[in-house]
């Protein structure tokens, strides 16, 4: 009977099933990440996080090496996604605590492609590029905002709203509508408040998932859009979230964000019951 492991972590609380499987043998269904991600049926979480070698994903980037580790990411609803900045700092923390890396900087393969990482008290994420691709609307509360559409691997609408009263009694339960001709893969959508030049407080709604505590590639896009609408291309910020706090930098080519990363259980599976689990 093959014993499978899990660790549970978060990034600034948005939280992740962690899956090590060096022998890339794990069926990972997308009824197994839904089930896993259950905060009644299964563990609960917002992403499942499966540790694989590069060389055994098919569809990985041209960019990413066979011999590096692969963030294999899955959302809630059991979709693949591109990339998730809280997830990869989780994802590098656990390769340092397992003794899978012997440095504590190193380059991880993600759908979006090769990310730098740099693990200490906190955990720093070379981002790449972050690019404002147009504008659009977001429509929540019968109400609709205008935005500015990001990509950081991964499709972004930031909307900034005028004050923090406004982003507080934003009701994000149900997913805010947006134009799918200009998302036709779905979009992760922010609603930020300037509260100073280089402070951002956020809240976000994940395309696959719901409202998240936080969204790591979202932060990023967040200070993108708000750079933007400023007329500038380079600037830091840290960013304020339901979870904690990140610190965000962006340049014409590159982006980074560091924030925290905890692990908080690890234990093995029943087999009977991930058998059980239908398609």
């Amino acid at each position: 009977m093959v014993r499978i492991q899990f660790l549970k972590g978060h990034g600034t609380e948005n939280d992740f099933v962690l899956l090590p499987d060096p022998g890339a043998t794990l069926d990972l269904t997308a009824a197994r990440v839904r089930v896993l991600c259950d905060r009644r049926a299964g563990l609960g979480a917002d992403g499942v996080l499966r540790v694989v070698p590069a060389k055994a994903v098919e569809d990985r980037p041209s960019d990413v090496p066979e011999d590096q580790w692969f963030m294999d990411y899955r959302n809630g609803d059991g979709s693949i996604a591109e990339m998730c900045g809280n997830g990869v700092r989780v994802f590098a923390r656990y390769l340092v605590d397992a003794g899978l890396v012997g440095e504590r900087e190193f380059a991880i393969g993600t759908r979006a492609g090769v990310r730098t990482v740099t693990v200490g008290d906190q955990v720093t994420v070379g981002m790449g590029r972050a690019r404002v691709t147009g504008s659009s609307l977001a429509t929540v509360g019968g109400a609709s905002v205008a935005g500015v559409a990001v990509h950081v691997g991964n499709p972004h609408l930031v909307c900034v709203l005028e004050d923090a009263d406004k982003l507080a009694s934003l009701d994000l339960t149900t997913p805010p509508a947006y134009d799918p001709d200009v998302f036709p893969d779905g979009v992760n959508v922010e609603f930020v408040v300037v509260e100073a030049p280089d402070r951002l407080r956020m809240r976000v709604h994940e395309r696959g998932v719901g409202e998240t505590r936080s969204c790591g590639t979202g932060t990023v896009a967040a200070v993108t859009g708000v750079l933007y609408g400023r007329g500038e291309h380079s600037g830091a910020a840290t960013v304020d979230i339901p979870g904690g706090q990140v610190r965000v930098t962006v340049e014409p080519e590159a982006s980074t964000l560091s924030g925290p990363a905890v692990f908080v259980a690890r234990g093995e599976l029943d087999q009977a019951w991930w058998e059980g689990i239908g398609e």
